[in-house]
């Protein structure tokens, strides 16, 4: 079954360009079970990032490979406050996926 990780961060005043470029290093394509990698900026200096597996298995396994890409984060990011630290992470299988259906026009 799928499973997605969501990973809330803010990044310190002027250091968005930084925080971008260590997620193009990251290269989640070469990491198995990967599917899909996105960095959705959600307010001033608010990102979220979201991570599409395989199976729940693909994401544990590739774990300490996104451990090691928050090392090189965290001093770009600022504490989030409420003792949740620099991120706040949550990861589940998907129970629910609904897209829209797409003709040749649609596509075009």
């Amino acid at each position: 079954m799928t499973a997605m990780n969501v990973v809330h961060m803010r990044v310190k005043a002027g250091r968005e360009d930084e925080f971008l470029a260590v997620h193009r290093a990251f290269q989640a394509s070469a990491v198995p079970g990967s599917r899909n990698f996105w960095v959705v900026k959600s307010g001033e200096r608010d990102y979220i990032v979201v991570g599409e597996w395989g199976e729940m298995a693909d994401l544990v396994q590739a774990r300490p490979q996104m451990i090691a890409n928050l090392d090189k984060l965290r001093p770009l990011l600022e504490d989030l406050g409420g003792g949740r630290g620099v991120t706040e992470p949550w990861s589940g299988e998907v129970v629910l996926h609904q897209r829209p259906e797409m003709n040749v026009e649609s596509a075009l």
